[in-house]
């Protein structure tokens, strides 16, 4: 077997195994092996799954050779964010209050994923309880950029990305509830997706804010995105969020690379101060690219979105108050007991004290504040307000334009413990992208080429909930754009780590 197939997109891994050049057995092998190479370094992975894995693998390869017609994507391999529950696998939400804890279900896209027989390598590493911006909050240690070992990957899904940046996996999960999924992309030269708010189940995800958690795909192409966002989009009576709708052409769309007509409008409060200047230079060349294939470049005002910041981290530190409030050492997960015996009260404090982390309890302070009794009006209240503003700021915006366009990140990749001390720099890491989960809206992030030191950037482009398949359009041909301009995908500047020649 050419073990350079691992390097291919993964529409590419599926065809060679449709053609019976590969078997899936192999092809995972290959990812495993890649897995045990480089991962000492990254610490992408949190759990491997390999006998099981290889298992789903050997099962495909037979039924294929029975001629049994299978998902276009059966046999391609996938890692899962360790924040989506897996029967039989651990799931830590990157927290010491839940290791070792073994789910005794699949979360809804699991099962999907497994259905459609994909193999599941294994749980990538992410900030404790996507509480992050770098993956520097898990428990289990940072997880470090394939294109420069001293950096970060992005957060929370850190280990996601830089697991496909890797060529440890061609496909994974990952979930963004204020940009999680797009700006690890952005710095690691991958492409993210954050799908519409309730177009993919949150059944099985471990809540952290639930009017803003959204799993998407991580991936190398666009066309690889929006072949996994199709298996795993689709309405879960189990999520009492999830939409009726039917899934929509996001492949046709990823595939169509024309944009003559499309109505790009660049969002003037998320490009000028706070963007480095590389990061903006390379955001500009892209939308030139898109101008001279069509497009119509337009700037457009969001003038709320300069609040957006401040009411996120109010309304998403008080949902998480909520929702971590189970882990409590009385049900599942950790449990510590004080010496000599102790109440009920006293397991949970010391079980909580023990078991969180700084960031979670940071959050957990935050939106205990936020909703306590003679605050709630002035912060929770007032901050779903801003909300409302935002969404409404989206509105107007698209009765003007098709898609909007932004940088995805403000910088590229920092350096590892450069703004750990400083929340405040950390949460403007998504100065740009949590817009869309206020608003529900979709975004991907498509890499937009090098900045400083010779980092990815990326960009973003949002459009309106329920219309996708615009991002899959505009992000497709801008990739193949971009591919023509580099003479090949980004990924092929990298370091050798993450599979380049440098």
């Amino acid at each position: 077997m050419n073990t350079d197939i691992i390097r291919r997109s993964a529409a590419a891994q599926a065809a060679a195994l449709k053609a019976g050049e590969v078997s899936s057995e192999e092809l995972t092998r290959a990812h495993l092996d890649r897995i045990a190479a480089v991962d000492g370094d990254l610490n992408a992975f949190l759990h491997l799954n390999q006998d099981d894995a290889l298992a789903t693998a050997r099962d495909i390869d037979s039924r294929r050779a029975s001629g049994e017609e299978l998902h276009e994507l059966a046999g391609v391999p996938i890692a899962v964010k360790d924040v989506v529950v897996t029967e039989g696998m651990p799931t830590t939400a990157g927290s010491k209050i839940l290791e070792g804890w073994v789910p005794p279900y699949d979360a809804t896209l699991v099962e999907r994923l497994r259905a459609a027989g994909l193999p599941i390598l294994g749980k990538t590493n992410m900030d404790e309880f996507a509480m992050g911006s770098s993956t520097e909050t898990s428990a289990y240690g940072p997880t470090r950029n394939p294109w420069d070992r001293d950096r970060i990957p992005g957060g929370s899904g850190g280990g996601s990305s830089a697991a496909v940046a890797a060529y440890e996996a061609p496909l994974a999960i990952g979930t963004d509830t204020g940009g999680s999924i797009r700006q690890p992309g952005a710095v690691t030269g991958t492409v993210g997706v954050k799908p519409t708010y309730g177009s993919v189940s949150r059944y099985g995800l471990i809540a952290m804010a639930s009017s803003l958690d959204q799993a998407g795909p991580v991936t190398r192409t666009v066309e690889d995105s929006a072949l996994l966002h199709e298996l795993i989009a689709g309405h879960d009576p189990r999520d009492s969020t999830s939409l009726p709708d039917p899934v929509g052409p996001y492949v046709e769309a990823a595939r169509r690379r024309e944009v003559k007509g499309l109505r790009i409008g660049v969002i003037s409060e998320l490009e000028g101060e706070g963007f480095a200047p590389e990061v903006r230079a390379r955001f500009q060349e892209s939308l030139e690219l898109l101008e001279k294939a069509g497009a119509e470049i337009v700037r457009v005002s969001c003038p709320n979105f300069q609040y957006a910041l401040g009411a996120y981290y109010l309304i998403m530190p008080s949902e998480a108050s909520s929702n971590l409030a189970k882990f409590d050492g009385m049900r599942f997960g950790l449990r510590v007991v004080p010496e000599g015996g102790a109440t009920a009260e006293q397991v949970m404090a010391a079980t909580r004290g023990a078991g969180f982390g700084a960031e979670v309890k940071r959050r957990i302070l935050l939106g205990t504040y936020a909703l306590s009794a003679g605050y709630y009006d002035a912060y929770y209240g007032s901050a779903q307000k801003v909300r409302t503003l935002v969404q409404r700021d989206f509105t107007t915006a698209f009765e003007q334009v098709d898609v909007l366009a932004s940088p995805t990140a403000p910088t590229v990749a920092f350096r590892l413990g450069e703004k750990l001390d400083d929340p405040m720099a950390m949460y403007l890491n998504d100065i740009a992208t949590i817009p869309a989960n206020l608003a529900g809206t979709p975004g991907i992030s498509v890499p937009s080429g090098l900045a400083e030191d010779g980092l990815p950037a990326g960009i973003q482009f949002l459009a309106p909930a329920r219309a996708d398949e615009r991002l899959y359009r505009v992000g497709g041909t801008l990739e193949a754009l971009l591919e023509d301009a580099w003479g090949g995908p980004l990924l092929a500047k990298a370091p050798e780590l993450a599979g380049g020649t440098k």
